[in-house]
């Protein structure tokens, strides 16, 4: 199928920009919500943690349950599950409660993200499915340079609660978008009814092949993989090793972004204030690392993953220094911010190449979801254990940067298997 992309592409990015907002806001307002629950930060940053897991869990769940679901009701409906969660955030009485409604939220998450893969990729000819995937995913860095640090100050002039208020309106919003905007045989077509249509029209001879084509189109794009023949992705150890370099790779980036809140402030000195320019700061650099990832990995996919990780290392080694001062420290901020999105696109696309079925595999879109927030989880987790053990904020760039090492190790290995197989693939 191929549209215009365009307002489709920015519908599904309404959705990602709402998603975005309600996974990172929280890292600007960590101290408040933490003091207005009496617990700890590192506690407070289960919030992150626990979010992350329930995308872990539930993302590839509920893809399994909709997966032949028609796309664009599925979206809408997980965008419902966005608002009550916020809703439920915004309300809670007690900290169990906030944890209860960011759960609920992030049961979209995984599955919204998944689904929006493959719409997006089915807009496009296939050598510009990195970068419509990009597009989509321009949603989280939009969200990051404007968003996050708009729901900060909210949060910061009347209180955390509001911030929660606005995302469930903005998940309405994205909702009305997609409904609206995203075309309702979007990403439904798999390989196995495009070659069948093709087939059916060849047979048909010139006279009759755009009746035909056009009738074997409307019968196939009602129907997608069985999840079985899905899941059969999943013996290839390629496709392991990509989820595994996009967990740690990206687990690389929360274990100090979680906590960049007291970083900023208790290390490098900044004023409460200067959170939301810090972030949209932070912001800036995921957008043109974005926009540079999806270029280099439509001609050079992983090379552009391993060039990006090896500068992300080399970033969160120094942000364990320069974090003890502000100007050093707001430069390696942004950095850190290129770095880390320069590998999103091509990571995506490589886990989607290494499942095969032309890109249509939902479970394993939704898989990658899940494996950038095990890393989520994780670095958070790490994060969190780096502080309590007593080694001070300023350590955990130190343990994402522990996490980016065993990604580009991961990446070397997934390197030479493809390099071999391809060598023995040749006549």
């Amino acid at each position: 199928m191929r549209t215009r992309s365009g307002p489709a592409l920015a519908a599904l990015a309404t959705g990602t920009f709402a998603i975005g907002m309600t996974e990172f806001v929280i890292t600007g307002l960590l101290p408040d919500i933490a003091a207005d629950f009496a617990v700890s930060i590192p506690t407070a940053g289960l919030l992150i943690s626990g979010y992350a897991i329930s995308v872990l869990i539930g993302g590839p769940v509920v893809t399994a349950l909709v997966a032949r679901r028609p796309r664009k009701p599925v979206l809408v409906v997980l965008l419902a599950f966005f608002v009550a969660g916020n809703v439920i955030c915004a309300l809670a009485p007690a900290y169990g409660i906030m944890l209860a409604g960011r759960i609920v939220a992030a049961l979209c998450h995984g599955s919204f993200i998944g689904f929006a893969t493959i719409v997006a990729g089915d807009l496009v000819r296939p050598e510009r499915r990195s970068s419509a995937i990009a597009a989509m995913l321009s949603g989280l860095t939009i969200a990051n340079v404007a968003g996050v640090p708009l729901g900060t100050v909210l949060g910061q002039q009347l209180g955390w609660r509001a911030t929660f208020w606005a995302m469930a309106l903005l998940g309405l919003g994205a909702a009305l978008a997609t409904a609206l905007l995203v075309p309702s045989a979007a990403g439904t077509e798999t390989a196995a009814g495009k070659a069948r249509a093709a087939g059916k029209a060849r047979a048909a001879g010139a006279a009759t092949t755009a009746g035909k084509a056009t009738t074997a189109g409307a019968a196939t794009t009602a129907t997608t993989a069985p999840v079985r023949a899905q899941l059969f992705a999943f013996r290839k150890p390629e496709l392991w090793l990509a989820l595994a370099m996009t967990a740690l790779a990206f687990g690389a980036v929360y274990a100090p972004f979680t906590y960049i809140a007291p970083l900023m402030t208790d290390i490098a000195g900044f004023g409460k204030d200067a959170l939301p320019y810090l972030l949209a700061l932070f912001g800036l650099g995921l957008v043109l690392g974005n926009v540079l990832g999806a270029r280099g990995a439509d001609h050079r996919l992983m090379g552009t993953i391993v060039t990006a990780s090896i500068a992300m290392l080399i970033v969160l080694i120094a942000f364990g220094w320069t974090s003890h001062a502000k100007a050093p420290a707001t430069i390696t901020l942004f950095l850190l911010g290129v770095a880390a999105y320069a590998t999103v696109p091509g990571l995506t696309t490589r886990v989607l190449t290494a499942a095969g079925d032309d890109g249509q595999n939902l479970l394993a879109s939704s898989a990658a979801v899940s494996a950038f927030n095990l890393g989520n989880a994780a670095g958070a987790y790490l994060g969190g254990r780096a502080i309590t053990a007593g080694w001070g904020y300023d350590a955990t760039p130190l343990v994402g940067a522990a996490m980016e090492a065993a990604a580009i190790g991961v990446a070397l290995i997934l390197l030479t298997r493809t390099r071999r197989e391809s060598a023995l693939s040749l006549p």
